[in-house]
């Protein structure tokens, strides 16, 4: 069987599973949505037609939500979804066994040509496909959550995926209206996450040494770093911040940040100081609303990218 390069195989329905079909359906491909638990399928399509209800009404929907709901077809075998698929993209929970299994499954069942895609976060994909026939074909397209939403995308090939399977994902991801990157050679973590470990390892180091409250570290970023970093990242940044461009920056400042540096050993996140940084985001926000603060956070999402649309125009 040969692929259809337009269609996409999105494995599990959940969280991240539906936001991918929703930016690739909204890309205008053919999406064969698959679950093994058919009531996770089933609630998926109900939360898939609201989330294109509100990108709708966010102005973020080229057309009608029910012509971009059309071209969704829920399938009942994982065998129905990889069918004539070129591109499948997995979203099982984050256990190498399991994704072992799966992608093995995958590699006999879809065609020669298609590439087989990860959403994780976690386990590098030299992990998963090293004993694939088709390993060449395999690499990670790790989202940021909801991808239909925040677009960066961090495609990370294992030492034996093929260079022409990275610039082929890469080129689908960007005629979806993402914005992926490239991990040169497998790192845990990859990029995203070790940019935001860093950041959240002197978050808790300056909760921890009482430099500030859960709150006004929550408004630096908010209110200040985060209002930069929405449009520019941290090299651009500095290439502004200073006269003369980022070699000026560093002569500056290089030696405050490696003094810095020497302080910020990582530390683990004991009981005692997680139930401390709990408590006080339970005074600022019940667990009874954290499902509803989620809502009103994605709206946030979906105003800022319509914000930057325009901005880019």
């Amino acid at each position: 069987m040969s692929a259809d390069s337009t269609k996409i195989a999105v494995i599990g329905a959940g969280l991240i599973g539906r936001a991918w079909t929703i930016v690739f359906a909204r890309a205008g491909h053919p999406v064969a949505l698959y679950d093994a638990n058919a009531k996770a399928l089933s609630r998926s399509l109900v939360l898939i037609d609201g989330g294109l209800a509100d990108l709708e009404a966010a102005g973020l929907l080229d057309e009608e939500p029910a012509v971009t709901r059309a071209r969704i077809a829920p399938v009942v075998t994982l065998a129905e979804a990889a069918a004539g698929a070129g591109y499948v993209q997995e979203n099982i929970g984050e256990t190498l066994a399991a994704k072992k299994t799966l992608f093995a499954e995958l590699d006999g069942l879809v065609a020669p040509e298609a590439i087989l895609a990860s959403s994780t976060s976690t386990i590098p994909a030299s992990l998963w496909s090293a004993d694939l026939a088709g390993r060449a074909r395999c690499l990670v397209a790790h989202p940021i959550n909801p991808p239909h939403l925040v677009p960066l995308v961090e495609l990370s090939p294992a030492p034996w995926t093929a260079p022409d399977i990275v610039t082929r994902t890469r080129a689908l991801h960007e005629a979806a209206g993402q914005v992926p990157i490239v991990v040169h050679s497998e790192i845990q973590g990859f990029i995203l996450n070790r940019l935001q470990g860093a950041l959240l390892a002197e978050a808790f180091r300056l909760y921890a040494d009482g430099y500030a409250s859960t709150e006004d570290i929550d408004k630096t970023v908010r209110d200040g770093l985060g209002l930069r970093w929405s449009f520019m990242g941290p090299f651009e940044t500095i290439d502004l911040n200073a006269p003369g461009g980022v070699a000026d920056y560093c002569a500056r400042y290089g030696a405050l940040y490696h003094e810095m540096a020497q302080t910020q050993q990582a530390r683990p996140w004991d009981e005692t100081l997680v139930r401390r940084i709990e408590r006080e985001r339970r005074q600022q926000l019940p667990a009874s609303e954290i499902e509803a603060r989620s809502a009103w956070r994605d709206r946030r999402l979906m105003q800022l990218v319509a914000h930057k649309r325009r901005a880019a125009n």
